[in-house]
């Protein structure tokens, strides 16, 4: 870039050297400690692996496991870069003979890792421009708060806890924003070298790219323009680096043409069904942000049918009444919630209890305390630094809570008002990574200060235990953070699909009993023969579809009786036809609405009516319809007794057998081998001998009896799904006249399920 506006400020710089300026001469001989920080993701490496989950887990875990392995597309906005990334991740370890699910979740670790020692390198260039390059003990200072940092950061316990499995995307972002940091202050060094602004602009590409896995990328730009801005405003008038910007832009946003490319391929997970009818309208989607142009592709960018309101709005309000301005109460409980979630960081084990104001509390304000000096600190290596660090600890903190507008936190909020269905920690990951290195500078400014300034070895030695906090977060939240032996998600995949008959249809009601069930099916190749139905995609107009074209007879996967329990028998043929009759277009006409008159509909030998003014949705309508269409060729199954055979009035004809129930279209008073459980148990209709069957000789119970500790609250539904099972065989013994003996063995492993739902053996103590 010769002849642009870096090269104008030599003189000034000349100025600075003539007279000596030891900040500026440290810095232009300053050589970054890469081998530390090679050794700082070594570490955090080796720590993730050694409580590395061995399997799935649940929430979004088993999702982004199967489409990475299958190339599928994710829940919007589909996150190529991730699925591309993890797919050509997992073919790389493919010769290591590791199971998908830990390739994956060694992704998470290694991504993780790497933005440990990239943040390792921001640290120590703050506090070397800081400090300098000291005397005596002095010396040592800057290594040792960026290995403090490395140290805290790391073993936060949202860095930790989704470090060691795959759950969501975030650890790639999290090592966007470390690089581009790196980055910025690589071009605060270099500012007046020509050529320099091609670090912009790898920065800009690197945000730009990682946009298309997650908007998390971004969250660095505004302390980079600010940066930028306050140093050389003058760069961004510069034509060749504007232009380079711009292209940098159009290549990043690029990869998102995987999503409609793919997408029209029909791939067995194919959520939000991007499929563009040119590549004009695909293009125009996806460089106006999904404002115009190809009107699937441009809802899977927006995230159209979450129905996100305005960050003016009270998200509280559903999305079909008028909005309503965001109340100042809620905003401070918002503000609440990410400080509960801060408490959780430094000492999760010091007490079970979700919410702040414990023996925690303390640790948490010191290491509040200790991040809060160390940014205070950044301004010493000088304004651009300075500038960079607050904007972005403020970017991550006080700007993610209120762009966010989360509903009221899952354990922290008022339990008569609206609350977000899980803890949403894991989106302040960035920001708990970057405020361990930021507490670890704070500590190496308290040992300087305790030691007179450090350049006495005695009082040196004698300040240096205070350190030893860095140490804190790995002792004390080991035992919350550590996956290393937690099979729950994949043996409750396991239990659920094998309770179900072959060929049978299986509705799902979330996440939790979804997912799980795709990673089983789609990565191990179990069970591939059930249609897993997720109730609440029902609502939409590309997911019916997608079902109706997956089971047709030609594409409907075989039962393979080696995959399943020995005794289910294979049918003599498969279902001759999809799972409804309806055409495509006559599922897009189904709406929801009131019964204006009286509506039967057959199932089976039996017809089920809804009365006139019963309120049923598109969801389950359709539901019905695939009932109603394929109940003579394939069982139906539910996840649970309540729910949809609750909302469809089917509750009388469904008979538990295992973790599913079956719907049989007849007296269940009259059927063989169904004994009816207690009404204190549900009062639901049992049968008994093939779920004893299943819960002795066919499932699998790892880290859902007894655990020691279930660290997320919201999964605790879980485990009481087999608490509940066996109080009903228990229940269903005893009616039987079964030895008492039998009775209370079960009795006592209902009892080790309850455990676990109460948080685990060790929370309860």
């Amino acid at each position: 870039m010769r002849g642009s506006i870096e090269e104008g400020s030599a003189p000034a710089d000349a100025a600075r050297w003539e007279t000596g300026d030891p900040l500026f001469e440290a810095m232009t001989d300053f050589r970054p400690p890469y081998a530390h920080a090679a050794g700082a993701s070594a570490g955090a490496l080796l720590l993730y692996a050694l409580t590395l989950g061995p399997t799935t887990w649940f929430w979004d875990t088993s999702e982004y496991i199967a489409t990475a392995y299958i190339l599928g597309i994710p829940h919007p906005p589909g996150n190529p870069l991730f699925v591309v990334i993890g797919r050509v991740w997992t073919m790389l370890l493919a010769p290591t003979g590791l199971d998908v699910a830990v390739r994956v979740n060694l992704f998470a670790a290694v991504t993780s890792a790497l933005a440990t020692g990239f943040f390792f390198l921001v640290s120590y260039r703050i506090l070397r421009g800081w400090l300098g390059e000291g005397e005596g003990p002095a010396r040592w200072f800057p290594l040792a708060g960026a290995w403090a940092g490395a140290l805290m950061g790391a073993t936060a316990f949202t860095v930790w806890n989704q470090s060691n499995v795959n759950e969501k995307v975030y650890t790639l972002s999290v090592l966007g924003i470390a690089i581009v940091s790196w980055l910025a202050l690589r071009w605060y060094d270099r500012r007046d070298e020509p050529g320099s602004g091609w670090l912009l602009v790898l920065a800009v590409y690197l945000m730009i790219l990682g946009s298309t896995n997650h908007l998390m990328a971004l969250l660095p730009a505004p302390a980079l323009a600010l940066m930028v801005l306050s140093e050389r405003p003058r760069v961004l008038l510069d034509r060749n680096l504007v232009m380079r910007g711009v292209l940098a832009l159009v290549l990043g946003l690029s990869f998102n043409f995987f999503l409609p490319i793919r997408s029209a391929q029909q791939p067995i997970i194919n959520e939000g069904e991007p499929i563009c009818e040119s590549m004009v309208g695909a293009a125009v989607a996806i460089y106006t942000q999904g404002r115009w142009g190809c009107p699937a592709l441009a809802a899977n960018l927006t995230r159209e049918q979450y129905a996100k309101p305005s960050i003016f709005s009270d998200p509280r309000v559903p999305p079909w009444e008028p909005a309503q301005p965001r109340p100042i109460d809620l905003i401070a409980h918002q503000y609440l919630n990410y400080f509960q979630y801060f408490d959780w960081q430094w000492a999760r084990s010091l007490h079970p209890s979700e919410v702040p104001g414990n023996a925690r509390l303390p640790i948490s304000l010191l290491v509040l305390g200790l991040g809060i000096w160390g940014l205070a600190s950044s301004f010493g290596a000088g304004r651009g630094p300075g500038v960079y660090m607050l904007t972005l600890a403020a970017t991550l903190t006080v700007g993610l809570v209120f762009y966010l507008n989360f509903r009221h936190g899952f354990s922290l909020g008022p339990p008569d008002l609206p609350r977000e269905v899980r803890e949403r920690d894991y989106f302040f990951i960035a920001s708990f990574h970057l405020w361990g290195f930021l507490g670890g500078m704070g500590l190496v400014a308290a040992w300087r200060w305790a030691s007179g300034g450090g350049t006495n070895v005695r009082f040196a030695a004698m300040a240096s235990p205070v350190m030893l906090v860095a140490l804190v977060p790995l002792v004390l939240n080991w035992s919350w953070a550590s996956r290393s032996d937690d099979w729950s998600a994949r043996d409750w995949a396991y239990n659920l699909l094998q309770s179900v008959e072959p060929y049978g249809i299986l509705f799902t009601n979330g996440d939790n009993d979804t997912f799980p069930l795709w990673y089983l099916q789609e990565v191990e190749g179990i069970r591939q023969d059930v249609t897993v139905i997720v109730v609440q995609y029902l609502y939409t107009d590309w997911y019916p579809r997608q079902l109706r074209y997956h089971t047709a007879p030609e594409r409907q996967r075989r039962f393979d009786p080696a995959g399943a329990p020995g005794f289910y028998e294979a049918p003599a043929r498969p279902p001759t036809r999809a799972i409804t009759v309806l055409t495509d277009e006559e599922l897009d006409q189904i709406a929801g609405g009131v019964l204006g008159q009286d509506f039967t509909v057959p199932l089976g030998s039996i017809a089920v009516q809804y009365q006139r003014g019963t309120s049923l949705s598109r969801g389950r309508r359709i539901a019905l319809a695939i009932i109603r269409d394929s109940i003579e060729e394939r069982p139906i199954h539910f996840a649970s007794t309540g729910g949809l055979p609750s909302d469809l009035r089917l509750t009388p004809w469904v008979v538990r057998e295992g973790l599913a129930a079956q719907l049989f279209m007849e007296d269940l008073d009259e059927k063989e081998g169904v004994v009816r459980t207690a009404f204190e148990l549900g009062g639901d209709y049992l049968n008994f001998e093939k779920t004893r069957r299943l819960a002795e000789e066919v499932f699998s119970y790892r880290g859902i009896e007894e655990r020691e500790i279930w660290a997320d609250r919201a999964t605790l539904n879980i485990p009481i799904h087999f608490y509940i099972m066996f109080l009903q065989l228990a229940d269903a013994s005893d009616q039987l006249g079964r030895p008492d003996e039998e009775v209370n063995a079960l009795m006592r492993r209902a009892e080790g399920f309850y455990l676990t739902y109460q948080g685990g053996t060790r929370a309860i103590r």
